[in-house]
């Protein structure tokens, strides 16, 4: 099916957050979108104010009639979607052409110059950051992103004129293997996925692979020092980046008064006094590789450096809801043992004299089975960590495999303890928190502003 034939796209788990952005796409060209979704939540309301028919349970009759029709109409569904929903079963038995998100992001990667962010960790931030850097330049932009942008209020940006296209590069289920990018950054290999992958081999093999794909004529950024070795292809150039060595890194870091400014030492051109508008120390070495990826591809020392000066962050990384001496409340979608031990270090740097609490609800049985030591470890810089149950997306629960894994690894030293999620406004309600963190990839975020509007009261 080709571009000019679609008349209607229907999504199968419409709420997803990559999923929302292809389908404000397609609702900008005017097409009828549609789509099921399991859970209503904030994304999917905003999607229907902007023209979107979404239904939330399982059923062939709820389908809009312009949604049948296989020879208009496109169905695209995220690898979280079991095999045997019935929407799915429908239009696989009915000839419909049928796509991955990542299907159809591969096809816009050919179309236009594809700057791509993988890694276990960070592709939302660098992309999302990349993305504003060339938006707000003379080369503009597409973006399909992985968070919501606090400078757009959106995951998705839109551009008639340029032929760059920011995305992020998403290696559960090989989906990144779909993309053919003209530029990629590599942010991090640290095994994950192993329900997926099954070994750190494996993992590490897929991202070769993923490096083979990048255009002749492109680049690949990749973060120094990482087990991972590329398999680029002829004419294709890799540069190296990390905070303090490499082709891309930075130099006079200062940190002060919650600012944060450093130079870039580059191959293209050196740029002083480059201020982080979301002063995070984590997101110096992601701005490092962002501003690699724009100025690799034509965007001025003066625009890199507004650019980075104006960016304010992403949803649910590291989201400051409350900032001040009294109180601290940040919402992180941290998941993985190298996320949470870079977000602890991190708010460790900017409040070293405060307790810091982390209420946590790991996300996977299986990431907590492979990894509950690790989790253990990257908590345990913190002064108090509080655990809830784990959430468990698309799997069944494991025998033996619960937060209490994480509890009894924690450090001696940490205050601890275990709850139920539905305790956590109760809990915000009883204490009285000095910086206190909401980290996981689950639900848990559904709480934070009755938090936050507890904590404003106290």
């Amino acid at each position: 099916m080709e571009l000019k034939d679609i008349k209607a796209v229907y999504f199968i788990g419409a709420g997803g957050i990559g999923m929302s952005a292809i389908a404000r796409y397609f609702i900008n060209k005017g097409l009828v979108v549609a789509g099921y979704d399991r859970t209503p939540s904030d994304l999917t309301h905003r999607l229907e104010k902007e023209g979107m028919v979404i239904h939330y349970e399982e059923d062939i009759e709820d389908i809009p009639h312009a949604c049948k029709k296989p020879e208009s109409c496109l169905i695209i569904y995220t690898p979280a979607i079991p095999a045997d929903n019935k929407e799915l079963l429908y239009f696989r038995e009915n000839g419909f052409v049928i796509q991955k998100r990542a299907q159809v992001l591969g096809t816009l990667t050919t179309a236009h110059k594809g700057l791509c962010f993988a890694g276990t960790h960070g592709k939302t931030t660098t992309s999302t950051m990349c993305a504003h850097l060339m938006h707000q330049s003379h080369l503009d932009c597409n973006a399909f992103l992985g968070g919501i942008s606090k400078n757009y209020g959106t995951n998705y940006i839109l551009s008639n004129e340029s032929d760059y296209v920011v995305i992020e590069a998403d290696e559960f289920d090989r989906s990144f293997h779909w993309l053919r990018p003209w530029m990629s950054v590599i942010t991090a290999t640290d095994p994950d996925h192993l329900d997926i992958y099954g070994t750190k081999e494996a993992y590490l093999e897929s991202f070769r692979h993923y490096t083979t794909l990048i255009q002749p004529g492109g680049a690949l950024i990749i973060h120094k020092g990482l087990e991972l070795k590329p398999a680029v292809q002829e004419n294709v150039k890799v540069y190296e980046y990390s905070i303090d060595e490499g082709d891309f890194h930075a130099e006079n870091v200062r940190i002060k008064n919650g600012e944060i400014k450093f130079d870039l030492v580059s191959p293209v051109e050196n740029i002083k006094n480059i201020e982080l508008g979301h002063p995070v120390p984590i997101n110096i070495e992601n701005g490092i590789a962002a501003l690699a990826m724009a100025q690799l591809n034509g965007c001025t020392a003066e625009e890199l450096k507004i650019g980075m000066k104006t960016y304010y962050g992403v949803d649910r990384r590291f989201d400051f809801k409350i900032k001040n001496d009294r109180h601290v409340l940040l919402s992180d979608y941290a998941h993985h043992p190298q996320e949470i031990y870079q977000s602890a270090r991190s708010i460790r740097q900017l409040y070293e004299d405060r307790k810091i609490t982390a209420i946590f609800q790991p996300h996977l049985y299986t990431r907590t089975r492979d990894f509950y030591k690790e989790f253990a470890d990257a908590l345990s810089q913190l002064d108090e960590v509080i655990l809830c149950d784990i959430y468990p997306a698309r799997e069944q629960p494991i025998p033996g495999v619960t937060s209490q894994l994480i509890y009894d690894n924690l450090k001696p030293g940490v205050e601890k303890s275990l709850i139920r999620k539905e305790e956590v406004v109760q809990l915000a309600k009883s204490r009285d928190f000095d910086v206190l963190v909401i980290l996981g990839a689950g639900d848990l975020d559904n709480y934070v502003p009755q938090i936050a509007k507890i904590i404003r009261n106290k």
